[in-house]
């Protein structure tokens, strides 16, 4: 009984402390949108061409080929990964630091009200206090699909669908 305690606790806080980090990267930031038909729209003739298209591919790309040299590489995949999460941990700071220390807490990151514990009451589909290994894999599949909301298939569905 202990143990399933310390791993419902363990469980519990990972799920809590994942929230926030799914609500901090959901505000992503500017380079990392989706395209409005707007922005696709150069011309803003009401409709969206190929060269378009291209264009604005070729856009993206030069805004992360910082080296010019028409390769998106390694350091500049992650030169661009380190940008956006220093930008979103600045917005969780910001929104979340209540002390006003620059740094954040495991109590300033808690979810508030009782959401954790509802999420925890969520992955323990049959009620029995803890979270077996098949609620566990079951709660990460649903909040993986849960985060790929918008981003492509969902369901293992073709994109042709």
């Amino acid at each position: 009984m202990k143990h399933t305690t310390f791993i419902a606790a363990v469980i519990g806080a990972a799920v809590s402390i994942t929230g926030t980090t799914v609500l901090a990267e959901r505000a992503g930031s500017e380079g990392h949108k989706r395209p409005s038909f707007s922005d696709l729209d150069a011309n803003a003739d009401g409709q969206i061409t190929l060269e378009e298209m291209q264009a604005h591919g070729a856009a993206r790309m030069a805004k992360v080929d910082t080296d010019g040299d028409g390769f998106f590489s390694e350091d500049e995949a992650v030169a661009a990964a380190t940008a956006r999460a220093k930008e979103r941990h600045a917005r969780m700071v910001e929104r979340l630091d209540a002390d006003k220390d620059g740094k954040l807490s495991l109590d300033e990151m808690k979810p508030k009200g009782d959401r954790g514990a509802k999420m925890f009451e969520r992955a323990d589909a049959d009620k029995s206090g803890g979270i077996s290994e098949a609620e566990f894999t079951e709660m990460t599949k649903k909040m993986e699909q849960h985060m790929r909301k918008g981003h492509g298939p969902k369901d293992d569905k073709p994109a042709n669908d």
